[in-house]
């Protein structure tokens, strides 16, 4: 699949709101840079935390309540 095809589901997942999207992505990006694991059949070592970053949001399995949950717990 095109990564174009992957932003415009991951937009759907975010009924087009562009700011909530940047901000779950990057919130999840930060994550996946500390060592989280992908929630999606991707290597870390392989693709850009970006593309998997995407593709989550694209497929529904991170969101903003999510995120918030995370977030939650590192304090």
């Amino acid at each position: 699949m095109r990564i174009e095809e992957i932003a415009a589901m991951a937009l759907e997942q975010v009924n087009g709101d562009r700011y909530l999207l940047s901000n779950i992505l990057f919130a999840r990006i930060d994550e996946l840079s500390r060592g989280a694991k992908p929630l999606v059949s991707k290597s870390v070592k392989n693709s850009k935390l970006s593309d998997i970053a995407l593709l989550e949001v694209a497929e529904g399995k991170i969101g903003l309540d999510k995120i918030e949950e995370l977030q939650a717990k590192d304090f």
